[in-house]
């Protein structure tokens, strides 16, 4: 089985290919991103590895000319700076997968060949008002750029499978919460630094309010998220081929105390208020809340607690250890 992964260099990319390797999923690795992504440890079979970008004229023909079982499509710039880029957003989030699309459809056209295709979109494709928790028949109005994007994405991943183009899938991804690492331009990275800091030892910036309510899952999820996505069968999906994922619905609030009950009052104190006017204009137009039944029924899981959100941090990142 060859795995293509785009996006592969990024924590979620990296953390699926470790994944797989461990699983013996595939006998085949092309991982791309914008910067050459690490040869998994311990591996055996084929991995090339490169850097590139998918939205230049001729990447995507190349990538797919090998003819790869399964595509995952993890690349894309954030929230924060698809706002603050227009141009950029639009070329890397949707002219790149368009690229990709097309350019299956296009193998295809030589020679039968119709690969699965897992496409990341986000929780970002709604924007409020919003019920107390969004169902599955609930429509998508973005409030974002990035969001918008995701949901043309979502659209074209629909129609192209419509078509017998290839057989996808769309997972909304909840914010995933803790991300290890250096803070990245995610409006919604500060759901992860007020943690993961404290957790370290060091200081974090709060921008926004303690009632403000998201909707979470662990990087653990993520990948089981994405895992599940490659193996299920899609036929019960229908022509609906995207879904939101199941999470935790948690206030800022809420996730403090949960870090007060793991990690103690010292690193509460930590947490430094600054409030900033355009993350918090931002962030009132996500979704707060979901009722996921379809992802549930298909055999989706997510995390029930935000202590348990934080104690997986602990044991994937930190060695079961606070520092």
């Amino acid at each position: 089985m060859h795995i293509l992964i785009i996006g592969a260099a990024g924590m979620v990319g990296r953390k699926l290919t470790n994944r797989l390797v461990a699983d013996g999923s595939a006998d085949q690795f092309t991982l791309v991103d914008v910067i050459a992504p690490e040869t998994p440890a311990g591996f055996k079979g084929k991995v090339v590895t490169r850097a590139c970008d998918l939205a230049e004229d001729g990447v995507a023909e190349s990538l797919i000319a090998e003819r790869p079982d399964f595509i995952v499509h993890l690349a894309a710039i954030v929230s924060g700076e698809a706002e603050a880029d227009f141009d950029r957003g639009y070329r890397i989030n949707l002219d790149a997968t368009r690229a990709l699309f097309e350019a299956i459809r296009r193998e295809g056209m030589k020679s039968p060949y119709r690969p699965r295709v897992v496409f990341t979109s986000s929780i970002a494709v709604f924007g409020a008002p919003f019920p107390e928790k969004i169902g599955d028949e609930y429509f998508t109005t973005p409030l974002t750029s990035y969001g918008t994007q995701k949901a043309i994405g979502e659209l074209l991943l629909a129609d192209y499978t419509r078509r017998g183009f290839f057989d996808g899938i769309g997972i909304r991804l909840p914010t995933i919460c803790v991300r290890p690492g250096k803070p990245n331009k995610a409006a919604s990275g500060f759901f992860s630094n007020i943690l993961r800091e404290p957790l370290a030892g060091q200081e974090a910036i709060l921008p926004v309010g303690e009632d403000v309510r998201h909707w979470h899952a662990s990087p653990r999820s993520a990948v089981g998220f994405l895992t599940r996505a490659m193996s299920m069968d899609l036929a019960p999906l229908g022509a609906r081929r995207n879904l939101s994922m199941p999470g935790l619905s948690a206030t800022v609030g809420e996730q403090i105390e949960a870090l007060r009950r793991v990690a103690g009052e010292k690193a509460v104190r930590l947490i430094r208020r600054e409030p900033d006017p355009v993350i918090m204009k931002i962030v009132s137009g996500w979704p707060r809340d979901f009722e996921t039944k379809r992802a549930a029924a298909l055999g989706f899981k997510a995390e029930t607690t935000f202590d348990e959100i934080i104690r997986i941090h602990i044991e994937d990142e930190l060695g079961g250890k606070i520092g």
